[in-house]
C-alpha cells in the first residue's frame, strides 16, 4: 500500500478537526455539528492528527471513505470569525491599508545591492535552518551548545557533536548531506527557494497582470508534484482532479492556514519596492490557489514587508508595513502585534520565544500564525543585525528553514547584503526547468527587471 503523505483522507480528517478548533467552528454556533462529526470519526477508530508527520498509521486506510465523507461535512460548516479571504473583504478589514505609492520613483531608486541582499538573505536563512528542520527548540539549542555555536552565529556542524546528542536529535536526513558547515557547496534545493523562482517565472511570463490561473498552470507545467507539501500538494491534487481556483484551496485541504503561501511571497514584494499594497495584492493572487484567511494573510504580510524592506531604514518600519495589509481583527494580526511588542520590550530573546510558545504551542509547527509572529519578533529584536535575526528565526524551533528564509530575506534587503560568513558559492540547485545552477546575482538582476511597469 502506498502511503502518500498530505493527501489521503484518513490523514487529513484529524488535521481538519484541529483546524475547526482553531477557526472557531468547534466552539461557535455550529459546535454541535463539529462535535458529532468528531464523534463519528473517533467512534470508528479514527485517530487525531499526527503531531509532526504527514501520514498516519497504515491501518487507518480502512477508514478512507468515511474520512472523505466527514471532510466534506466539515467543509460545509462556516467559520464564525471575521476573517475574509476575498481581496475586497480583506482591504475593508484593514483600516491602515496603504495608499497608492509613487511607484516609478521608488523602483528607480532601489539599490541593486539590496535586491541581491534579499536573495542572499533568503538563501542563508533557509540553509541555516535546513539541517534542524523538525527538531524542536530544546534540541536545536542542545546541538548548538554542544558544538560551541550558542548563541547561533554560524552554520550547524556535526564535527565535535557528542554521540548522545546526535542520537537524541538526529539531523533532518534530507538536509544533513548538504546544509552543514562541512558539506555546504553552493545553495541546496529547497521548496523555500523553489517557490520564489516560480513567482519570478509568473511575472516574467505573464507580467504584473498575472492571475491565479496563471500560477496554477505554471505549477502543472514546471513544479514536480513530489516537491510539494501540505496545502500545495492538496491543491495540486485538486487541479489534477479538475477543480478550479479558488476551490483548490478549500476542497479537502486542512492545511489552508499553514505556511505554504507565506514562503511564496517574497518576489511579489521585491518587484514592488515601496508599494506594499500592490505587493500584497500580487501575493493574494498566488496564495488563493492554496490557502484561505490567515494562510492568505501570511503571504500578504510577507510580500508587504519585502516591498518595504528594499526602501525602509528599520525593521520596525518593515513590520508596520506588513501589518497594514493584515485584517485588524484576525488571529494573525493579533499574534504579530503581540510578538513585536514582546520583542521591543524584552532584552532576552529567549524570553520572547518563551512567550510565543506559551501562546502558540497548540498550533502545528508549520502553521502560518506562529511562524509569522516569530519572524516579526526576531526582526524587531535583531535590530538590523543579520546574524541575530536569522539565528532567532531558526532557534525558535518551528519551521526553521522557512522562518529563517523569510527573516533573512528582510534583513538582507535592509542591510544591502549579508556578512561573508553567510555567503555560499553562487549556484542554486533546483529541480525546476532552467533554474538548476542559477546564481543569485542573476536572479537579482531579473527581479530588478520585474520592477518596471
Amino acid at each position: 500500500m502506498i502511503r502518500l503523505t498530505w493527501v489521503q483522507p484518513e490523514d487529513l480528517i484529524g488535521h481538519e478537526l484541529r483546524q475547526a478548533a482553531e477557526d472557531g467552528r468547534a466552539s461557535g454556533p455550529d459546535a454541535e455539528r463539529v462535535r458529532k462529526i468528531a464523534a463519528r470519526w473517533h467512534g470508528a477508530g479514527g485517530h487525531d492528527a499526527p503531531p509532526r508527520a504527514g501520514a498516519s498509521e497504515p491501518g487507518a486506510a480502512r477508514l478512507r471513505d468515511l474520512a472523505g465523507e466527514l471532510l466534506d461535512e466539515l467543509a460545509a460548516v462556516p467559520s464564525p470569525l471575521p476573517e475574509p479571504s476575498d481581496l475586497d473583504g480583506i482591504i475593508a478589514a484593514c483600516p491602515s491599508w496603504p495608499g497608492p505609492a509613487a511607484r516609478s520613483a521608488e523602483r528607480a531608486a532601489v539599490d541593486p545591492a539590496r535586491v541581491l541582499g534579499a536573495w542572499q538573505g533568503r538563501a542563508a536563512g533557509c540553509v541555516l535552518g535546513k539541517p534542524v528542520e523538525k527538531i524542536p527548540r530544546e534540541g536545536i539549542r542542545q546541538i548548538a551548545e554542544a558544538t560551541g555555536n550558542w548563541p547561533i552565529r554560524g552554520w550547524f556542524t556535526a564535527e565535535g557533536l557528542p554521540d548522545d546528542v546526535a542520537r537524541r536529535w538526529p539531523w533532518n536526513r534530507r538536509s544533513a548531506v548538504n546544509s552543514l558547515a562541512e558539506n555546504i557547496d553552493g545553495i541546496p534545493e529547497d521548496d523555500d527557494l523553489n517557490y520564489p523562482l516560480l513567482a519570478l517565472s509568473v511575472l516574467e511570463r505573464h507580467g504584473r497582470g498575472f492571475t491565479t490561473d496563471d500560477v496554477a498552470k505554471l505549477w502543472l507545467d514546471e513544479l514536480p508534484a513530489g516537491r510539494t507539501f501540505t496545502a500545495e500538494r492538496v491543491a495540486y491534487r485538486n487541479l489534477l482532479d479538475g477543480v478550479e481556483p479558488p476551490a483548490t484551496a478549500t476542497r479537502r485541504n486542512p492545511f489552508r492556514e499553514w505556511i505554504g503561501a507565506l514562503i511564496r511571497a517574497d518576489v511579489y514584494g521585491w518587484s514592488n519596492p515601496g508599494d506594499p499594497a500592490t505587493a500584497a495584492e500580487h501575493a493574494w493572487r498566488d496564495a488563493r490557489l492554496t490557502h484561505t484567511a490567515n494562510g492568505i494573510y501570511g503571504a500578504m504580510f510577507v510580500a508587504a514587508m519585502c516591498a518595504a524592506a528594499l526602501v525602509a531604514t528599520s525593521p520596525e518600519e518593515v513590520v508596520r508595513a506588513g501589518l497594514s495589509v493584515v485584517p485588524e481583527r484576525s488571529r494573525l494580526h493579533e499574534a504579530v502585534r503581540l510578538a513585536a511588542a514582546d520583542a521591543a520590550r524584552e532584552d532576552d530573546f529567549e524570553r520572547v520565544v518563551d512567550l510565543l510558545h506559551e501562546r502558540h504551542d497548540d498550533l502545528h509547527w508549520v502553521h502560518t500564525t506562529n511562524n509569522a509572529a516569530l519572524v516579526a519578533a526576531t526582526l524587531i529584536h535583531g535590530r538590523g543585525d543579520f546574524t541575530a535575526t536569522i539565528a532567532g528565526a531558526v532557534a525558535g524551533g518551528w519551521d526553521t528553514d522557512s522562518a529563517g528564509a523569510t527573516a533573512g530575506s528582510v534583513a538582507g534587503a535592509l542591510n544591502g547584503g549579508v556578512p561573508d560568513r553567510w555567503r555560499m558559492r553562487d549556484s542554486l540547485a533546483s529541480s525546476l526547468t532552467g533554474y538548476d545552477g542559477v546564481g543569485l546575482a542573476a536572479l537579482a538582476a531579473r527581479t530588478q527587471e520585474m520592477m518596471k511597469p
